[in-house]
């Protein structure tokens, strides 16, 4: 089976990626494609991985975490912190850098104070460093 993303799969993904819960008639009708083919296209590239979900945008502000915040981390309890941010539900994001610190943790708050709070037990990793977003420019961007 072939890897390989051809241009009827390009424009599929590009209109789910605008819309998920585009119905498969709407998708056949935009790109001149039985509904079938269109479904079985679909199919296969969740299989092979290139659709990996479907989810949701949700307004963080609503539910009191709009509070967006990076925090730099440097451990040497690798297996501790990943176990402890995945535990938290203020963490969004956890990724593995390289550089003085050796994590960086997406952290979605109520507030600053909240912040703080989860930077203070943040401390028994080793040192930290955050960094609070005062603004998203690019939220939910398209990228096909």
């Amino acid at each position: 089976m072939s890897t390989a993303v051809d241009e009827i799969d390009l424009k599929i993904l590009k209109l789910l990626q605008h819309e998920a819960r585009m119905p498969i008639a709407q998708i056949s009708k935009q790109i001149a494609m039985s509904q079938p083919s269109v479904k079985e296209r679909i199919v296969k590239l969740e299989e092979r991985g290139v659709i990996t979900g479907y989810s949701t945008d949700l307004n963080l502000r609503e539910l009191q975490r709009g509070t967006t915040s990076f925090i730099l981390m440097k451990t040497e309890l690798c297996s501790e912190l990943v176990e402890f941010c995945t535990q938290s539900k203020q963490v969004t994001g956890l990724f593995r850098i390289s550089g003085e610190y050796n994590y960086l943790i997406h952290v979605q708050t109520g507030s600053v104070d909240e912040v703080a709070d989860f930077q203070d037990a943040l401390a028994r990793f080793g040192p930290s460093k955050s960094h609070i977003s005062l603004k998203n420019i690019l939220d939910h961007r398209i990228l096909l």
